[in-house]
């Protein structure tokens, strides 16, 4: 059973990481958290409930922490950007124009 969860994890976590797939499988989650049909009902107390709890919590988990990813990145990106137009700001030359009279 352990083995079963963890493959679902797995799959469920780089299946979501994939770009092509990501809002579809976003939105099938949606679906079955707010669909009546389930693995095991939810009128079954506890145990229905079970099933939409792990759902809900791994998409919270990974969601969050592809936009985590997707800020630092972001943020590593603009840093970059702003240490790169330091240095070519810093390298081109000084030119002085200087008349004699």
């Amino acid at each position: 059973m352990k083995n079963l969860i963890q493959s679902f994890y797995n799959w469920y976590r780089v299946t979501l990481r994939n770009t092509k797939y990501r809002w579809v499988l976003i939105l099938g989650s949606f679906i079955y958290l707010l669909s009546p049909l389930d693995i095991s009902p939810d009128f079954l107390p506890i145990v229905g409930w079970l099933d939409d709890g792990v759902i809900a919590t791994i998409l919270v988990t990974e969601v969050s922490q592809l936009l985590i990813e997707g800020l630092n990145r972001r943020k590593q990106t603009s840093v970059a950007n702003n240490i790169n137009e330091k240095e070519s700001a810093d390298s081109e030359p000084t030119v002085v124009d200087v008349s004699a009279s």
